[in-house]
């Protein structure tokens, strides 16, 4: 993972990046990129067959303002959580807020640069906070993610994506 303290080229790798906002807080980003057009990338994000393939499940309203319970299905113990859709504008943005924790908002942007839909993956978390175990986690999912949109292979489970990828976020995998 590369931490920079300002806000500098945009992330170009696979692995997540964290800036320090000039309030301290830090900023996670992720993008990722397919040569699809963004409504089959809004549709993987979005459609409850597709959404379960890489991420879980949402029951709830689908509309901004809208609260229902998310479930993130591929966690060892997965568990719902209420969250809120603070803003979805097809297929170009959704962000999604926890509503027991204040901290979670997940910005997810679709972009087209080049003949490519680029998606933004941005999440802020308060100054000083460890962001690596999340950055791994989404890190994780977005291979999910590019399983269901790119085609590419998923990681095979936990275990084999902390060793191969965890040194890259200064993180040795569990013994």
């Amino acid at each position: 993972m590369t931490d920079r303290t300002t806000p500098a080229d945009p992330p170009t790798h696979r692995s997540g990046v964290v800036t320090e906002l000039p309030d301290g807080r830090r900023r996670l980003e992720f993008r990722r990129s397919w040569p699809d057009g963004p409504d089959d990338v809004w549709a993987a994000l979005t459609e409850p067959d597709r959404l379960a393939r890489w991420f879980g499940t949402y029951e709830g309203e689908r509309t901004p303002g809208g609260r229902g319970t998310l479930t993130m299905t591929h966690e060892a113990e997965p568990a719902g959580e209420e969250v809120r859709i603070a803003e979805c504008d097809p297929p170009r943005r959704l962000v999604v807020e926890w509503v027991d924790q204040a901290d979670w908002r997940v910005e997810l942007v679709l972009t087209v640069e080049s003949g490519r839909t680029t998606l933004h993956v941005v999440q802020v978390f308060a100054a000083g906070t460890d962001v690596v175990d999340v950055a791994l986690g989404w890190h994780w999912y977005l291979d999910m993610f590019d399983a269901e949109v790119g085609g590419r292979p998923a990681p095979a489970d936990w275990d084999s994506f902390l060793a191969a990828t965890g040194p890259d976020y200064g993180r040795a995998p569990e013994a």
